[in-house]
């Protein structure tokens, strides 16, 4: 071979080798996953391991910072992220997982930033696959349904006004397990109390714009039934000790008290009159199951109804304030609930801003408790003295913020403590075994917290903080956000 031959070999060769290792440096290898030990499906799973749990974003050595959320597994994903559940089994228009891959309107709601982040957005068919498999509950490989193995899982309740839907939180962690929608309309019906049976086998819900007594298993979450209580404005709803009872309280000017049979879910008494129940508020049926105390939010009163006999109820006023019954005071009582022993009921006066201390036995005032403005709810404790209430709209506790929770020694009637738990709060539940109490925080006017995200109700997302009982702080870190405007709260024990 000659020289000049030999020369354009070695020069052929040469650009051989560098296409070679250019086309190598420029491919983009496939990812590197383990579908099987990851326990996702396989479609799901192929999306969520090659396009999300990367490096750099949501694996485990990245989680950090990314919001602490990890998606190497189907177990790492229902662990959630800092604001909570990420997926929540049969919602994904609640699911920040399916709100956040989804750039396509229709196809439902979108969230930005779009994720992945700084990638390639999922196609239309992939968003579709995340879509339907969270809607069918997102089981893993094995068909399991997240949170769906214990029906006596301990829960929190809490009611969405804006958005028709009650939240169920798993109580061991905090996260959203369930969305639950409620009401028998598609107009906003606004779930406004929710309730837990006696025997924790049952929870109940009324709505301030519906016509219905709703009742739900707390063993899955399943529908059981309703019962049609007309047209008011639907406010609290207080149990029976027994169960067999549940008592609607309608908030209208000339308010009236519906009584329903629990077990077969039909009304059997209504409490109504000129003047003997105007705007009735907060309700708490006696521990001996004959009395409901029923407040006047605009009065200086409670009524006593001796619900003893269907069909033959008597009606009793009790002042708190030693002045005559009147409709224009400014304690404006709002809620009233019996202390864990029965010998009193405590009072929240949501215009003095006070909690007033009733004798059971004697309906005879034993103290007057000033606490921050706007008292509304209350929660007790049984392993601690205490009385947790919320101010929605103290602005004087905390200069500058919207909103207290007051802890009191029901034992000395004395304050121990004030915290700011968050924007509005409102609806809360003492869970004993956890030493901790839920606070549910409105977060409806200005002033809060900006929303992680939004969903389809629109408006601001609410949030739920938990009180740690031991230090009557807020616990870290624990801060939940849900839908829009939560309102009330229980925990099913």
């Amino acid at each position: 071979m000659n020289m000049r031959m030999r020369c354009f070999s070695l020069s052929l060769a040469a650009g051989l080798l560098m296409l070679v290792v250019f086309q190598l440096g420029c491919r983009k290898d496939d990812p590197v996953y383990d579908l099987e030990s990851s326990s996702y499906p396989k479609e799901p799973g192929k999306i969520i391991l090659a396009k999300c749990a990367t490096s750099g974003c949501h694996n485990n050595i990245s989680k950090e910072a990314a919001a602490g959320l990890s998606l190497m597994s189907w177990e790492n994903m229902f662990e959630g992220s800092r604001n909570g559940a990420v997926t929540i089994p049969y919602a994904a228009e609640f699911s920040s997982l399916c709100l956040y891959s989804n750039i396509y309107p229709e196809l439902g709601v979108t969230a930005v930033p779009s994720m992945p982040l700084n990638a390639e957005p999922l196609s239309p068919e992939e968003v579709s696959t995340l879509l339907n498999w969270v809607a069918s509950g997102a089981p893993n490989a094995r068909g399991e349904v997240k949170f769906a193995d214990n029906p006596f899982r301990k829960k929190y309740y809490v009611t969405n006004q804006g958005c028709d839907v009650v939240a169920v939180l798993d109580a061991a962690t905090g996260l959203q397990m369930r969305y639950i929608k409620v009401g028998n309309s598609n107009q906003v019906e606004a779930p406004h109390n929710v309730k837990i049976s006696p025997d924790e086998n049952y929870w109940y819900v009324v709505s301030l714009g519906g016509n219905s007594l709703q009742k739900y298993r707390c063993a899955d979450e399943g529908y059981v039934g309703e019962a049609i209580i007309g047209a008011g404005y639907w406010n609290t709803l207080s149990i029976s000790p027994d169960g067999l009872y549940g008592y609607a309280v309608d908030f209208s000017t000339q308010g009236k008290v519906v009584r329903v049979n629990l077990n077969t879910m039909q009304v059997v008494d209504t409490y109504q009159g000129s003047g003997i129940l105007t705007q009735p508020h907060g309700s708490f049926v006696s521990p001996d199951g004959n009395t409901l105390y029923v407040t006047a939010q605009a009065g200086n009163y409670i009524t006593k109804i001796d619900v003893s006999i269907i069909g033959a109820a008597s009606f009793d006023f009790i002042t708190l304030d030693g002045m005559p019954q009147n409709d224009a005071s400014n304690l404006k009582i709002h809620e009233v609930a019996f202390s864990p022993d029965g010998s009193r009921y405590f009072v929240t006066c949501q215009g003095s801003g006070e909690v007033r201390v009733v004798d059971a036995a004697t309906d005879t005032l034993m103290a007057v408790i000033p606490i921050g403005m706007d008292a509304v709810e209350m929660s007790f404790s049984n392993n601690h003295p205490y009385l947790f209430v919320t101010c929605m709209d103290d602005s004087i506790s905390f200069p500058g913020k919207h909103g207290s929770v007051y802890v009191i020694n029901y034992n000395t009637n004395t304050v121990v403590a004030s915290i700011y738990a968050g924007h509005q709060p409102h609806g809360l539940a003492v869970n004993d075994s956890n030493n901790e109490v839920i606070v549910a925080n409105r977060n409806v006017t200005s002033g809060g917290p900006a929303p992680h995200h939004s969903t389809a109700c629109g408006g601001r997302n609410g949030y739920v903080t938990f009180i740690d009982m031991n230090t009557l702080q807020l616990v870290p870190g624990k801060n939940i956000e849900l839908s829009v405007d939560p309102y009330s709260a229980a925990y099913r024990r």
